[in-house]
C-alpha cells in the first residue's frame, strides 16, 4: 500500500514539477545563462607544458588575482608582513571571535547517564587591531621570559583565537612554531617535543594533564603556557622545576616590556608542522614563510572570499589545510569564528536542551571540512529524512533528484531549495554559502549529497602538508564531483610512470600516474630526516618539487583527479590489484559504516574489513532479526553479521566496486577508533598499521 502511494505522490510530482517546468524554463533560461555556467565549468584549467613516454608536466592557465597581485605589490612575503598589513586596512573590523561560556551544568539523559553540558551566550569579537596588539604583547612576554629570536616554541593546544594570536606573536619575533595536534598520544607529544628540542611548550587548560603525563620525558621542557578556561581554574601542580603561566598573565607581563619586534625573512622558519602520522610516526614538515605565502597566493586566484563572508574555524589549526584556510580568510578581512565538534550545531554533545549550536549564533558563510566529517553530516542528514513519514521521503527524494538533473544542465532550482532544502541548511546557521573539503579523497556521493542538501558550493582541493596544504584547487564555476581541479597559479602538477600499479602517462584516454607537486610551496623538508627528505624531495632547474605518492588522472579540462595510493595497493593471489583508500572511500558512506579499513592478504584471494559500525544501524538489524542483545553482543552475533555484510557488498556494488573489491567477510569492532585510541589521526584518517595490529586475531579468524 505505501509504495502505491508513493507512486501516486511522485506522479503527481512529475506532473506538477512539468507543467512548472514547462512555464518557468524561459525565464530561467535568460536569468540563470546556463550556457555560461557550462562554459565557466568545462574551461581548461592546466596546459601541457612538458611531456615525454614516462612523464608528463601541467601549469595552471588561471590569471593571477586581485589578492595575489596585492601581496606581490605590498612585497608581502611573510605571515608577520601579511597580518600587520591586513590591520593596518581593516584595523575595527572583526577578526578572530569566540563564543562565551556563561556556566556548566549537569544534565540527565534518558539513558540514567550524567553527562555536563554548557549554557552559552554570544560572540565575543577581538578586532584586527585587538588581536594585532595582542599578539605584539605576547611576542614580548614570551621574550621576557626568556625566548630569543629564532627559537622554536611549540603549540600543543585545540583550535581558538588565542591558538592563532599566539603564533602571530611568535611569529614578530621570527620564532618558529612547532605543531602538535591536541588529539595525538603520549607517545607522539613525546617525540614531536623532544625531537624539535623546544624549552618552551603553549597548551591549553583541557590539555595540562596530558602534558602532565608527558613532563618527565621532555627533560628540555623549561616553561609552559596556558590558555586559561572561562569556569574552572587549572591545576598546575605536579610539573615539577617546569615554570608554569597562563596566557594572559604572559599578555600583561609583555604589555611592560621593551622588547622590539625581529622581524622574519621570507626564507626563515615559520611552522614545523607534525604530520597526523597515518603511515607511521609523526614526521615535521618545515614551511618557511615563503611556502605558506605562496600556497596562500595560489589559492587565492582560484577561491574569492567576499568582504561579507564569515568563515568557521573548525578543523585543527596544528593541520596545514585549516591554518591555509584561516590565513587566507585574514589576509581578505574575513572574520573568524571558531567552534569544537562538542558545540557546534544543536544536537552537539556540550549544547545544553535548550541551547542552539555556534553555527546558528555565528552563520556562518564557509568553513573548511574534512571527508569523514562530511560523511557524519550526510549520515545525519539521511536518518532524519529515513525517519521521515512515507510522503517526506517520496517528497525529498523526488526534489533531489529534480535538482540533480538540472545542476548538471547549468541550471539552480530555487524555488526546490526554498521547500526542501532551506530547513537542512539552517543546521549550519542558514547562510552557509561554500565548503572546502580536503584532508583525504571525497567520494563523489558525499560531494553530491553536500552540495545539493545544504545548497553550497562544495570544493574539493588537494594538497599535502608537505606542500604547505596546497596544490590543486577547483574555482566556484566548477560543478563537477569526484575531482579536485587545477593546479594552483603557484604549482606545477607532474605525472611519473609507476610501472608495478600499471599507471603510464600513456595510458588513454588519460594519463596517469604518481604525481609530483613542484613550486615554492614546496616544504624545506622533514625536520632532522635527511634520508627521507632526499627521498621524497629533489630540486630541478630551480623548482622544489615533491613525490607525493599518490596517483592521479589528469583530465581533458586539466582538472587533477586522485584515483589511488602506491601504498594502498594490494595484489592478489589471482592477479587483481586493490586499491584499499579507494574501496575504503566508497564503503564509507555505507549508512552502517561509521569507519573502515580494508586489508587484503596477497596470497589469498579475496579482500576483508574491519568495520567500525553505526550502534544505531546495528541496533536496528537485531530489532528485525528479534534480538535482544546489546549492542556488542549484537556485533558478534553471526546473523547480524551477515546482514551487515550484505549491506555492505550491496554498497559497493551499487557504487561501481568490482567483485574482488567487495569484502567477502568482515568483523564489527566496537572500540571508538579516535585519534584519542591511535587508531585514526587527528584528521580521522584511519592508520592502518595500528588497526591491523590490533585485530590481528580477529583478521587471523576471518581469513581461516
Amino acid at each position: 500500500m505505501q509504495k502505491v502511494f508513493a507512486f501516486i505522490i511522485k506522479s503527481t510530482l512529475y506532473v506538477v514539477t512539468f507543467v512548472y517546468d514547462v512555464v518557468t524554463f524561459p525565464i530561467y533560461f535568460i536569468v540563470q545563462r546556463p550556457w555560461k555556467t557550462l562554459s565557466l565549468s568545462r574551461r581548461n584549467k592546466a596546459k601541457c607544458i612538458s611531456a615525454s613516454d614516462t612523464e608528463i608536466t601541467y601549469k595552471s592557465t588561471n590569471r593571477i588575482g586581485v589578492q595575489h597581485s596585492l601581496l606581490l605589490r605590498e612585497n608581502i612575503d611573510t605571515l608577520e608582513k601579511m597580518f600587520s598589513f591586513v590591520t593596518k586596512v581593516h584595523k575595527t573590523k572583526n577578526c578572530l571571535g569566540t563564543r562565551t561560556v556563561l556556566e556548566e551544568h549537569e544534565e540527565v539523559q534518558t539513558d540514567g547517564k550524567v553527562i555536563k553540558k554548557y549554557i552559552m551566550g554570544s560572540y565575543k569579537w577581538r578586532s584586527f587591531r585587538d588581536a594585532e596588539l595582542e599578539a605584539q604583547y605576547f611576542g614580548r612576554g614570551v621574550r621576557e621570559l626568556g625566548v630569543i629570536p629564532r627559537e622554536r616554541v611549540a603549540i600543543f593546544a585545540e583550535t581558538r583565537a588565542e591558538w592563532m594570536i599566539a603564533a602571530q606573536g611568535l611569529f614578530k619575533h621570527s620564532c618558529g612554531v612547532a605543531t602538535i595536534y591536541a588529539t595525538l598520544g603520549e607517545d607522539g607529544i613525546t617525540h614531536a617535543i623532544n625531537q624539535t628540542e623546544v624549552s618552551v611548550v603553549i597548551t591549553s587548560h583541557d590539555l595540562m594533564p596530558k602534558l602532565k603525563n608527558v613532563i618527565k620525558t621532555v627533560p628540555k621542557i623549561t616553561t609552559v603556557i596556558y590558555f586559561e578556561d572561562p569556569l574552572s581554574s587549572t591545576d598546575v601542580k605536579g610539573m615539577g622545576d617546569v615554570k608554569v603561566f597562563g596566557y594572559n598573565e604572559v599578555v600583561e607581563i609583555g604589555k611592560a616590556s621593551n622588547f622590539e619586534s625581529t622581524p622574519p625573512t621570507k626564507d626563515d622558519v615559520a611552522i614545523i608542522m607534525f604530520t597526523s602520522g597515518s603511515t607511521g610516526t609523526p614526521k615535521g614538515v618545515v614551511l618557511s614563510h615563503n611556502n605558506l605565502i605562496s600556497c596562500m597566493k595560489g589559492f587565492l586566484d582560484c577561491i574569492q572570499p567576499l568582504p561579507t563572508d564569515m568563515i568557521l574555524g573548525f578543523l585543527p589549526l596544528a593541520h596545514s589545510f585549516e591554518l591555509l584556510i584561516e590565513s587566507t580568510a585574514m589576509l581578505a578581512g574575513v572574520p573568524i569564528g571558531y567552534s569544537t565538534p562538542l558545540t557546534l550545531i544543536d544536537s552537539s554533545p556540550k549544547i545544553a536542551k535548550g541551547q542552539v549550536g555556534d553555527a546558528k549564533i555565528l552563520k556562518p558563510t564557509a568553513m573548511a571540512i574534512v571527508p569523514l566529517i562530511m560523511d557524519r553530516i550526510i549520515k545525519g542528514m539521511n536518518d532524519k529524512i529515513n525517519s521521515g513519514s512515507i510522503i517526506q521521503k517520496t517528497i525529498f527524494n523526488f526534489a533531489y533528484n529534480y535538482k540533480k538533473r538540472w545542476y548538471y544542465r547549468g541550471y539552480q532550482t530555487p524555488l526546490t531549495d526554498r521547500i526542501v532544502f532551506k530547513k537542512i541548511g539552517e543546521l549550519m546557521g542558514g547562510q552557509m554559502r561554500g565548503m572546502i573539503g580536503g584532508g583525504a579523497p571525497l567520494s563523489p556521493e558525499t560531494h553530491e549529497r553536500v552540495k545539493f542538501c545544504l545548497n553550497v558550493i562544495m570544493l574539493q582541493g588537494y594538497g599535502l602538508t608537505e606542500t604547505s596544504a596546497g596544490a590543486t584547487a577547483p574555482d566556484e564555476f566548477d560543478i563537477s564531483v569526484g575531482r579536485c581541479g587545477g593546479p594552483l597559479t603557484t604549482t606545477l602538477i607532474r605525472l611519473v610512470n609507476w610501472e608495478e600499479g600499471n599507471y603510464y602517462v600513456t595510458n588513454k584516454p588519460n594519463p596517469q600516474g604518481e604525481v609530483l607537486i613542484g613550486g615554492s610551496c614546496v616544504a624545506v623538508g622533514y625536520y632532522k630526516m635527511p634520508q627521507e627528505t632526499e627521498e621524497n624531495f629533489f630540486d630541478e632547474n630551480g623548482v622544489r618539487w615533491m613525490r607525493s605518492g599518490d596517483i592521479g588522472e589528469m583530465q581533458p579540462d586539466g582538472s587533477l583527479k586522485i584515483i589511488d595510493r602506491k601504498k594502498d595497493l594490494v595484489k592478489l593471489q589471482h592477479g587483481e590489484y586493490l586499491s584499499l583508500g579507494k574501496i575504503e572511500s566508497e564503503l564509507k558512506t555505507c549508512p552502517i559504516v561509521e569507519n573502515i579499513c580494508i586489508y587484503a592478504d596477497s596470497t589469498k584471494t579475496y579482500c576483508m574489513a574491519l568495520v567500525q559500525p553505526v550502534e544505531k544501524a546495528v541496533t536496528t538489524i537485531g530489532t528485525k532479526l528479534g534480538l535482544t542483545l546489546q549492542y556488542e553482543e549484537l556485533c558478534k552475533h553471526k546473523s547480524v553479521i551477515q546482514a551487515a555484510l550484505k549491506s555492505i557488498a550491496d554498497h559497493g556494488r551499487a557504487h561501481g566496486l568490482n567483485k574482488f573489491e567487495i569484502p567477502s567477510k568482515i568483523a564489527m569492532c566496537t572500540d571508538l577508533w579516535t585519534p584519542d585510541s591511535g587508531l585514526v589521526t587527528a584528521a580521522f584518517k584511519i592508520k592502518r598499521k595500528e588497526i591491523v595490529t590490533k585485530y590481528k586475531k580477529e583478521i587471523s579468524e576471518l581469513y581461516v
